[in-house]
Formats: structure tokens, C-alpha cells, sequence
């Protein structure tokens, strides 16, 4: 009877709410329309670039993949461990190098990204889920550890701006809590498309600390562990931020 009452008891607590929120909904009124209307998207260009080249060539990615759409879920599941370390632009650059035979693109390259955009846009609506594994929690835990150390002349760290001030102001703008599920976004302020790893060495930069190098262990970890602290919010890439 005590088991019954106290399940009975269980049962009827209140559900925990969900205290997170996506960057997309501490912006302005104006910029979530603007992420939200296809039409006026400022990422439609790269859109249309990257569904141009996934056609493109007789070792195209549609040659394996078919449509776009049967990518559906995929961004939901990275960074992933295959030899190691990968975000969902090095699954495109692993992609072009070995299956394609073509030279791998610089960081930031504009066909990179407009096709990782792609790519992306296919998990609208899908839940964030990064996997798990050996290799994979030890660099969430080390990302975990880089979020919450101080660094650089300000001595700040991720945790700092994102869970202590999340909600307050910084220069003019909001501080978001800091959740990945819509990368890649287009920033006003860059006027182009970025990876998670151009926003990360940007704030870097903006706490003066040296800026790791691009795909480094450690940015590679502060994904891992974005990701995992993301989990379950819903996908709307590529977002929109100032």
C-alpha cells in the first residue's frame, strides 16, 4: 500500500519545465519573422549554391544521397566519432576528399558552408540528438571543463556569459544562452553564413584569448559538449542572429 501511495505521489508531481531557450527566441520580433520566412531568408542564396553543387559533377552528392530530404535527421547527430572528431562540415570535407577525389575546401569556404546550410535544413523541426560513446563523452567532458574556464585577458568564461548573465545585456544586445540548434546561422554582422566554429573563435577573440586554430581538439569539444547541453531542442537551421 506505502509503494501504491507513494507512485500515486510520484505520479502527481508537476513535470520540471524546460528552462532552456533557443538563441532564435531571444531575438527581436523583425529577425525571428526574417529566420522563419523562406522568402526573405538571407541565407537563400547559399541555399540555392548548395543545391546547385549537390547536383554538380558525376561524383555529385546526390549520386549517393538522391534528394536532399533523405538527409532528413542527419545534422541532429553531429559532432559524431568516425576516426575521429567530426562536425557536420568535416563529414563534407571527409565527403569531397575521399569520395569525391577533389581537394578539400578551406575553413568558412563559401560552398562549404552553403552545402552543410543544406544539409542542415533538412532536420527543421527534429529534435537535437548527439550521440554518445567512449570518445565522445571524453570530449564532452573536456569541452564541459573548457566552458567553465576562465581565459584571456578578461578573464571570462563561456559559462560566465551564458548561464550566469543569459538574459541580460551586453553591449546592446541580449546574452543568449548559448544553444546550437540552428547552425549554421547567417549573422548581420558578418553579412554571410558562419559555422558554430567562426562563433566560437569569435568569442574567443572577444575575450582576448589566444583563438584556437580551426577544427582544433578544442573547439571540436565545445561542440560536443553545445551539443549535449542543446539536446532535444528543436532544429531551425540556418538561423538568423545579429
Amino acid at each position: 500500500m506505502k509503494a501504491a501511495l507513494l507512485l500515486c505521489a510520484l505520479l502527481a508531481l508537476p513535470a520540471v519545465a524546460d528552462e532552456r531557450r533557443s538563441g532564435r527566441d531571444t531575438m527581436s520580433p523583425a529577425l525571428r519573422t526574417l529566420q522563419a520566412d523562406d522568402g526573405q531568408h538571407p541565407a537563400q542564396l547559399a541555399l540555392a549554391l548548395g543545391r546547385e553543387l549537390w547536383a554538380q559533377g558525376p561524383k555529385a552528392c546526390a549520386s549517393c544521397h538522391g534528394e536532399p530530404q533523405s538527409l532528413r535527421g542527419v545534422a541532429t547527430r553531429y559532432p559524431a566519432w568516425d576516426r575521429g572528431l567530426l562536425d557536420l562540415p568535416g563529414r563534407i570535407q571527409r565527403c569531397r576528399v575521399q569520395h569525391q577525389q577533389q581537394s578539400a575546401w578551406r575553413p568558412e569556404a563559401e560552398p562549404l558552408l552553403a552545402l552543410a546550410a543544406l544539409v542542415a535544413q533538412q532536420s527543421r523541426g527534429e529534435p537535437l540528438q548527439p550521440p554518445r560513446g567512449p570518445e565522445l563523452d571524453a570530449a564532452a567532458a573536456r569541452g564541459q571543463r573548457l566552458f567553465t574556464t576562465r581565459i584571456g585577458a578578461l578573464n571570462l568564461s563561456c559559462a560566465q556569459c551564458h548561464d550566469e548573465r543569459a538574459g541580460l545585456r551586453l553591449g546592446g544586445s541580449l546574452i543568449p544562452q548559448g544553444h546550437v540548434d540552428d547552425y549554421p546561422v547567417y549573422r548581420l554582422e558578418w553579412q554571410s553564413l558562419g559555422s558554430l566554429q567562426r562563433r566560437l573563435r569569435g568569442c574567443l577573440s572577444g575575450v582576448r584569448a589566444a583563438v584556437w586554430d580551426w577544427d582544433s581538439a578544442e573547439l571540436l569539444a565545445l561542440e560536443v559538449y553545445l551539443s549535449r547541453r542543446s539536446a532535444g531542442l528543436p532544429m531551425q537551421p540556418p538561423g538568423v542572429r545579429p
